[in-house]
């Protein structure tokens, strides 16, 4: 079951150097990375270059819930790729973003995450990465406006 993925793609309301930049910035990526509704935001540290590690802990319900991996690629404002460790991830899970500028104001986001455990996890991690990028299209519109 390893071999499932998942791709989600968002038109996101903001330039797209606003967009790419929203993923390295801990204070701006805990403001978005929550998949599931009524979340606190999580505890986010990162060091954004290749090779770079980050943690995201999510808090759901009364756990803490560990999500850690490495920054794989970084190209600076059209694709970002990094590992993800998680209790429900595979093995060699990776996310990769890639970013498109639509206009001046509009940036598509594609998303494809790889290597679930089974398909009850990969249709969970699909709804809550549609949720994330839906809290970054607010985040980022909001900064805009």
């Amino acid at each position: 079951m390893t071999d499932l993925r998942l791709d989600v793609t968002k038109t996101i309301h903001a330039p797209i150097e606003k967009v790419f930049d929203a993923w390295l910035d801990p204070e701006r990526l805990k403001q978005f990375m929550m998949p599931a509704a009524n979340m606190p935001q999580p505890e986010v540290s990162n060091d954004a270059r290749k090779g770079g590690k980050f943690s995201i802990i999510m808090h759901v319900g009364e756990n803490k819930v560990a999500h850690t991996g490495e920054y794989l690629e970084l190209d600076r404002p059209s694709k970002l790729v990094f590992s993800w460790n998680s209790p429900c991830s595979a093995e060699g899970s990776t996310v990769s973003i890639y970013f498109k500028q639509l206009d001046s104001e509009n940036t598509e986001v594609k998303l494809s995450h790889v290597k679930f455990i089974d398909k009850q996890t990969q249709q969970d991690h699909h709804n809550g990465w549609q949720r994330i990028l839906g809290h970054l299209d607010e985040l980022c519109h909001c900064a805009v406006a």
